[in-house]
């Protein structure tokens, strides 16, 4: 019998992406999108790379899951990422019918929750995976980028 792997393995795929984010200069968010104990999307931000605003981990992973699918809706789907979604995310999960939405460390500032952003009436929402991980990286990063200026 093989058991479904649990949200501490998916989290740790999203940290693998968010650490290819941070090699590359980009805010270290990773995301992936799983159905059915399968990945179908993998993705971390490139907001640096592409010069472009939108281009978030939740973003590029919500239309790489759309097209491995072949449609807009994601139900049946969980989203792990290694941040809160801020409020653009959360729109953009909203219309795509997320069932489940796993995060690791809380923005509190700017995350979709602090926002007060509405998600879809089903979909459910689980903070603080591996949340000690997510935000050692995100602060080593400013950190680093701090020092550079």
């Amino acid at each position: 019998m093989i058991l479904p792997f649990d949200d501490t393995y998916y989290m740790k795929k999203a940290l693998q992406e968010a650490a290819m984010a941070f090699e590359k200069g980009e805010v270290p968010v990773g995301a992936i999108i799983v159905i059915q104990d399968r990945i179908i999307a993998r993705a971390h931000n490139l907001t640096e790379q592409l010069n472009d605003v939108t281009a978030h981990a939740e973003m590029q992973a919500i239309t790489a899951a759309a097209n491995f699918l072949g449609g807009k809706y994601l139900k049946d789907c969980t989203l792990y990422v290694t941040l809160e979604p801020c409020q653009m995310c959360a729109g953009a999960l909203y219309w795509s019918q997320i069932s489940k939405i796993v995060y690791a460390a809380k923005d509190v500032e700017r995350g979709c929750g602090a926002m007060g952003t509405t998600l879809h009436p089903k979909t459910k929402i689980v903070g603080g995976v591996l949340a000690a991980e997510a935000s050692a990286m995100l602060k080593r990063f400013f950190s680093q980028k701090r020092n550079l200026n």
